[in-house]
């Protein structure tokens, strides 16, 4: 096997290829973007990913992993071509696979002989085909036939553990109906075959398959937790406790049961809109994923209405707002609750003091709405500075250690919003915070020994 040629370096294409040079291969990513690939030249990383910046400094140096704007040249030198654009979801909720159709139309205007095609891009079921179709109307075009293959190898990287999941993945997942391109294939992640991870061949539908039902399931997961939050809240039961006794259920397991403000980033909300979709052009609707992509919006907006109902007037009060991004550990700010949260509470006159690690920089552009009614502050302990409440929606770690004592005082009123249910109800509210998180019951004391009475008076109506 000659080169290896990824297309496209965002999260996937990336980690891809800087992980397959860390396995010994030689590598070219390849991106229209000039000033992206002009960066990684000078060892800039356009994304934050921990552990990821070594790792391409280190193959640099070893001259493995090399980057270009030349997609002719990468075409050219390598026998495998993974595309590894992005598929953003278009107005009806569908995939738009416009960036996959121009890298399938390169590669079938440039290769000079046979070339394996890999889609790790996540896409619609029946893409693969189509790229197929795609190669051969530019192979027609220059008047030749040569052979390729299209084969789907789907991602499942975490952002913020996107190295750790490339290198100790649970699956590999390979579609295609070569047996070449299937022992090629096995050559690229001829580390991980030989570590004995699970490999999953199959065709190539399969594989597109597989992607959109795994992240369809795990935001359903997510879904489902921050519903039976919701109703615990009514009924004075405790999340965390029924949570961590589901996952007790080895047929449940306790990944994905964590309630919190909704799912965002770059996969789930899109991926779940894409597949509802593939299921109503097949006449086949998946109305659990349908509804569960209506809950995860209502999720985020009900965080919303929990400040204002604990608040009451929006106008003119500030919150201390810690944590913009989607998740921990990136900078990606993509459908984070955080945007519909802030939106709505502006929307009733709130200004904000906002914290985040590292998703200033892309906040800057996705809250400029309502950029005058936000500061962009230092660290956690600034945004409390004269606020009306303490609000945590990204579970950053350092924000799991807060000096209360100085958030007490800092704090115009004791109100603590915990988003992501990392501090205690009763520890909070022995130290004097109207604590709010998610799924807990009721919010104080007080209001629990009134739910204790509203429960006790319906039960003697019960027994009468």
């Amino acid at each position: 096997m000659n080169k290896i040629a990824i297309v496209g370096t965002g999260y996937v294409g990336l980690v891809t290829g800087a992980c397959l040079s860390d396995f010994g291969l030689n590598i070219i990513c390849v991106d229209n973007d000039k000033q992206k690939i002009d960066d990684l030249h000078k060892g800039i990383i356009p994304i934050y990913e921990p552990g990821l910046e070594p790792i391409v400094e280190r193959n640099v140096y070893y001259k493995r992993l090399s980057f270009t704007t030349d997609i002719k040249e990468a075409v050219d030198e390598c026998d495998v071509v993974f595309i590894a654009v992005g598929t953003p979801p278009a107005e009806d909720g569908s995939a738009d696979l416009q960036y996959v159709e121009a890298v399938a139309r390169d590669v079938g205007r440039y290769m000079n002989g046979y070339k394996v095609i890999v889609d790790k891009s996540t896409v619609p079921i029946g893409t693969g085909q189509r790229v197929k179709g795609w190669v051969r109307e530019e192979l027609e075009k220059r008047g030749l036939s040569y052979d390729f293959d299209v084969v789907s190898n789907p991602e499942f990287l975490r952002e913020g553990s996107a190295v750790h999941d490339f290198t100790h993945p649970d699956r590999v997942v390979i579609g295609t109906e070569s047996e070449k391109a299937m022992e090629l294939m096995k050559q690229v992640y001829s580390v991980l075959y030989l570590n004995e991870t699970p490999f999953v061949e199959t065709n190539i539908e399969t594989a597109e398959m597989i992607k959109y039902a795994s992240n369809a399931f795990l935001a359903m997961k997510i879904t489902f937790i921050n519903e039976i939050a919701n109703l615990c809240e009514k009924v004075g039961a405790n999340v965390q406790d029924v949570a961590r006794a589901m996952g007790r259920d080895g047929r449940i397991s306790p990944k994905f049961l964590h309630p919190g403000p909704g799912y965002g980033g770059s996969c789930f909300p899109k991926d779940t809109l894409a597949l509802a979709e593939i299921g109503k052009q097949y006449g086949s609707p998946m109305t659990l994923v349908e509804q569960t992509v209506k809950a995860n919006e209502l999720q985020k907006k009900l965080m919303a209405q929990k400040i204002e109902d604990e608040l009451g007037d929006l106008e003119g009060k500030q919150l201390a707002i810690l944590g913009l991004s989607f998740k921990p550990n990136t900078d990606d700010m993509r459908e984070s609750p955080a945007i519909t949260i802030l939106n709505d509470l502006a929307k009733k006159g709130a200004k904000f003091k906002v914290y985040d690690p590292m998703a200033y920089k892309e906040a800057k552009w996705r809250l400029k709405n309502i950029k005058d009614q936000i500061t962009y502050c230092k660290n956690e302990y600034e945004t409390m500075e004269d606020s009306d409440a303490l609000v945590i929606i990204t579970e950053w770690n350092q924000f799991r250690k807060l000096d209360l004592d100085r958030v007490k005082k800092a704090l115009r009123q004791p109100y603590f919003f915990d988003f992501r249910n990392i501090y205690k109800r009763d520890d909070m509210e022995k130290r004097g915070f109207k604590y709010i998180g998610v799924g807990q019951g009721s919010g104080n004391i007080q209001m629990r020994e009134e739910l204790k009475t509203k429960q006790e008076v319906a039960a003697t109506k019960t027994s009468d």
